[in-house]
C-alpha cells in the first residue's frame, strides 16, 4: 500500500520535529547489526535539533512522523532519508517530493545497506563512485545520482 493510499501527508519539517526524526534514526542504528553507534542517542538528537533542522530543508511524513528526508539544497544532496516502517511507500513519496523542481539529486548510502540501494535503483539513482569507508563510521559507501530525463 502506498503512502498516498495510507493518507500520509508530507510537509516541511519544523524545529519541533527534530526529536521525532532523531528517534527514527536512532532506532534504525540500534536495529542495524552492521551499523556502529558513533554518537549517543542524545548526541544524535542534539545534532538534529541544532544542525539538521536548523540548516537543511527537511520533509516529514505523517503525524506522528513516520519518516523524514533532509536535503542540502545548495549541493542538491539528500543527507538523510529514514523511515520508522519501510515498505509503505513513504520513502518514495518523500523522494518524489524532493525531486520536484530539481534536475538532479545525489546521496551517499552504505554499501551494506542493500535494501536502500535497491530502493534508490528503482527510483532512478545510478552509482557514481564508491569509497572503502571514507566516513566517520569507517564503512564502505556508494555515491548515487538521479538526473531528470528529457521526457
Amino acid at each position: 500500500m502506498s503512502a498516498v493510499a495510507l493518507g500520509v501527508q508530507i510537509r516541511e519539517g519544523r524545529a519541533e520535529d527534530a526529536a521525532a526524526a532523531a528517534a527514527i534514526l536512532n532506532a534504525w542504528i540500534d536495529a542495524t547489526p552492521w551499523m556502529p553507534r558513533i554518537h549517543s542517542p542524545a548526541d544524535v538528537a542534539r545534532h538534529y535539533r541544532e544542525t539538521v533542522f536548523a540548516e537543511r530543508s527537511v520533509l516529514v511524513a505523517g503525524d506522528p512522523i513516520m519518516g523524514f528526508l533532509a536535503l542540502d539544497d545548495g549541493a542538491a544532496c539528500v543527507t538523510a532519508l529514514y523511515l520508522s516502517t519501510p515498505g509503505q511507500g513513504i520513502g518514495k513519496a518523500l523522494l518524489d517530493r524532493a525531486k520536484v523542481g530539481r534536475a538532479r539529486l545525489e546521496l551517499w548510502t552504505f554499501l551494506d545497506n542493500r535494501r536502500a540501494r535497491r530502493f534508490y535503483a528503482r527510483e532512478g539513482f545510478a552509482e557514481i563512485q564508491r569509497t572503502d569507508g571514507d566516513n566517520e563510521e569507517g564503512l564502505p559507501d556508494v555515491l548515487l545520482r538521479w538526473e531528470r530525463g528529457d521526457g
